[in-house]
């Protein structure tokens, strides 16, 4: 029972998670083509809300529950495949991708953005395209 708690706590965090790493981007596309103060103020007290207050713990609960899980049965997750190795090698990567937004939140605060709106709208495709390969190695394990 206890399993069946964690995975949906953990499924839980993950939508929360990507909820963020799919609208902060967006946040980014805006704040890039405000140009008055009030709207560059307003969109960077956004960023800093949505990343510090949703995003980061969503990530740390998504990271806990799903060591949690693994710690449960290591066997069934490393002993059928490297389906597992890719999926938490495309983590890491997202958790760099997630560190970047943070990066990009401080620029935008400080007046340093130095791209375009056309940039962050291409940035905000990378969490889909890993979104999309990490379902279909967990629930397809292609290898």
């Amino acid at each position: 029972m206890l399993y069946l708690w964690l995975k949906a706590f953990h499924i839980v965090s993950v939508v929360c998670w990507f909820a963020g790493l799919f609208y902060l981007p967006r946040l980014f596309v805006y704040h890039a083509q405000s140009e008055d103060s009030i709207s560059r103020e307003r969109f960077s007290l956004m960023e800093r809300k949505l990343y510090r207050a949703i995003m980061g713990p969503a990530m740390i609960a998504t990271l806990i529950f799903g060591i949690w899980l693994i710690s449960l049965n290591p066997s069934a997750y490393f002993g059928q495949g490297g389906w597992m190795h890719a999926k938490l090698t495309l983590v890491v990567i997202l958790i760099g991708y997630h560190h970047m937004c943070g990066a990009q939140v401080k620029r935008f605060a400080r007046g340093e953005n130095t791209r375009s709106h056309v940039f962050y709208r291409w940035f905000n495709e990378v969490p889909v395209l890993i979104l999309l390969a990490i379902v279909i190695l967990v629930v397809v394990r292609p290898f």
